[in-house]
């Protein structure tokens, strides 16, 4: 993929300006040689597929073997990749390689981390959009190896009318007006919601979907109940209901038991901490029969 290549060359080309001054100097040109990737501690893995292609745009005859898959959760202490290719590739490519696989299996890893914490609950957990700039495809990827859901990948692929936009348009009945004069009929209308008042309008509105956020663990049990006694009074369907903002890794089960269908939680990639990987070079250094340059990231 030309998108993957050109993010991976920017970030080699970040790490290697004007090449690797350490590398150069200590290892010849027609060296070669062989490192495992080590996981360090427990947890999801994620990004290997990148990782291969790091080596590969530095030395095309590289050779990656990996032992897992994205997705499987490992103990610490697991070998989970082997690169064999020109020593000097292996040396200039090894921080960008990790950098990109510690930080996609930090963020499957506490996506797996919520998951299994509400899986009993039949609830999704979903990611946002509180991504790092230009790798919210990769961070959107790990957390579906992690188990969870992709909320919107841009402002262009649904309607979610949130607290700016009921300002400028004076009220959720007008924003849900204006949307509705203009939006094709695919599409799903959901309201973030702020207070019990927001709630009311938004169900007058007969959106797809409430968004409550930033709601206490008691009001969202009075909220649902709500929410569900109103629908059934007017015989209506229930819409949709989603949760965000104050969720964690001790709240999140008991989120899940009110009986939302979704909850989002901007925390998988704005906050993940990197798992611990390492990559280490293993002894034998060979000569290559052909001595060829490594290939120029630029």
């Amino acid at each position: 993929m030309k998108w993957l290549d050109d993010l991976i060359l920017q970030a080699l080309q970040e790490d290697l300006p004007f090449g690797d001054i350490t590398t150069e100097a200590i290892v010849s040109e027609n060296q070669k040689g062989s490192a495992v990737i080590v996981l360090k501690q427990d947890g999801v893995i994620c990004g290997l597929p990148i990782i291969e292609r790091v080596f590969t745009l530095l030395d095309e005859q590289s050779v990656t073997t990996t032992f897992v898959k994205d997705g499987d959760w490992l103990d610490a202490g697991k070998t989970i990749a082997k690169v064999e290719g020109k020593l000097k590739a292996l040396l200039m490519g090894e921080r960008t390689a990790l950098n990109f696989l510690q930080r996609l299996s930090g963020i499957a890893t506490l996506t797996r981390n919520f998951v299994e914490r509400v899986m009993p609950y039949g609830v999704r957990i979903l990611d946002t959009r509180k991504t790092t700039p230009l790798l919210r495809a990769l961070e959107k990827y790990a957390v579906r190896c992690g188990g969870g859901f992709n909320h919107r990948f841009s402002l262009s692929d649904g309607v979610l009318v949130k607290d700016n936009h009921i300002r400028v348009a004076g009220s959720i009945t007008e924003a849900i007006k204006r949307v509705k004069a203009k939006a094709h009929h695919l599409l799903r209308i959901e309201v973030e919601v702020q207070n019990f008042e927001q709630i009311l309008e938004a169900l007058e509105c007969d959106i797809d979907a409430i968004l409550l956020d930033n709601f206490t663990l008691d009001e969202l049990q009075r909220a649902v109940k709500f929410i569900e006694e109103w629908c059934e009074g007017k015989g209506k369907r229930r819409p949709l209901l989603e949760v965000s903002g104050r969720v964690n890794l001790q709240n999140i089960e008991a989120i899940a038991q009110i009986g939302v269908d979704f909850i989002s939680v901007g925390a998988l990639t704005h906050s993940a901490p990197a798992l611990d990987i390492s990559m280490e070079i293993e002894l034998g250094v060979t000569q290559l029969d052909v001595a060829n340059e490594i290939r120029p990231i630029c």
